[in-house]
């Protein structure tokens, strides 16, 4: 028999969600994506000691702060060099949540990420500039993309971060799962009786759907899964970013995995474009999708600040 992870691979293409070669090289993934929750987990493990090391001993900065994080950005680059040599695609590596509202600053890190992989001989073909999707964060993807430097546009929870993303010609966007039914539970709301009555399920489909009515080449890709069925629940997506232990239970189980998301063929013209006044209208109409982007983002700005404290532990 097939496991279920073979299948789904047949499916939607697999991507690791993780910043752990062990478990990457373990699964074979497409591609692997990191975030600074993930690449903390990664810099406490004995492995990635010399990389700490590398990434303080090479470190500039006109000041103690500046160094440490160009010590972040230096890490978080050779820890996606060495994820490099185990896929065959693509490692997304994010900006700083700080900059989450701050157009040059992003653009200006996004741009120094892919200059430093280049000094590994790693081109921008294999990487994808991770970024929240926020209104300042879309536009600066827009202007990477125009540069050839493809992004994935992360905490993404409302449709219309989809499809201002869509608009502004992002290569990805990472809808997420298992957050939006954190909230709903949190609410006091009754769990899904099946997987696909899951809200996060729901919101990744009607993104899947729209996308392929209306032709936008932009890339879905399931994420933040609490749970196996939410994943089987979104197979035939086109691409699923799983962590490692959900990734070994489909790898233990046999059962049959249905294609979820089907294209029916339907196309149409896609609607006028969302200006900035109407995206952010949109969105703050949206309280699940309002108050799990500014969650998403203190989170991932608190791991930063923890990861730079370690890194200056170690100096």
């Amino acid at each position: 028999m097939t496991t279920q992870l073979e299948q789904l691979r047949a499916l939607s293409a697999v991507v690791a969600d993780t910043g752990d070669i062990d478990a990457i090289a373990r699964f074979r993934p497409l591609d692997a994506t990191t975030n600074p929750s993930l690449l903390l987990k990664a810099a406490m493990l004995p492995a990635y000691a010399p990389l700490i090391d590398a990434a303080l001993a090479s470190a500039q900065g006109a000041d103690a702060p500046a160094r440490l994080a160009d010590a972040g950005d230096r890490l978080a680059v050779a820890i996606g060099a060495e994820i490099l040599r185990l896929i065959p695609g693509r490692v997304s590596t994010e900006c700083d949540a700080r900059h989450s509202f701050d157009v040059n600053a992003t653009l200006a890190q996004a741009r120094k990420l892919v200059a430093l992989y280049q000094t590994r001989g790693i081109g921008r073909q294999r990487l994808l500039i991770k970024i929240a999707a926020t209104w300042e964060g879309i536009q600066a993807a827009r202007q990477l993309e125009r540069e050839g430097i493809h992004c994935n546009l992360t905490l993404l929870f409302s449709f219309a971060q989809a499809l201002a993303c869509a608009e502004a010609g992002v290569f990805l966007i990472s809808p997420f799962v298992g957050r939006i039914l954190d909230w709903h539970l949190a609410q006091g709301l009754p769990a899904p009786a099946t997987p696909q009555d899951d809200p996060g399920v729901v919101s990744v489909t009607r993104i899947w759907r729209y996308y392929r009515l209306h032709r936008y080449d932009t890339v879905v890709m399931g994420a933040s899964f609490r749970n196996t069925g939410q994943v089987l629940a979104l197979a035939g997506c086109d691409r699923l970013t799983i962590a490692p232990e959900l990734l070994a239970q489909l790898e233990a189980s046999e059962s049959t995995v249905p294609r979820a998301l089907s294209d029916e063929g339907a196309r149409s013209d896609a609607p006028r474009q969302l200006d900035e006044a109407g995206f952010r209208w949109r969105h703050n109409e949206d309280a699940m999708a309002t108050e799990k982007l500014a969650d998403g983002i203190r989170r991932f700005a608190a791991d930063q600040v923890k990861l730079e404290q370690l890194l200056a532990q170690r100096r």
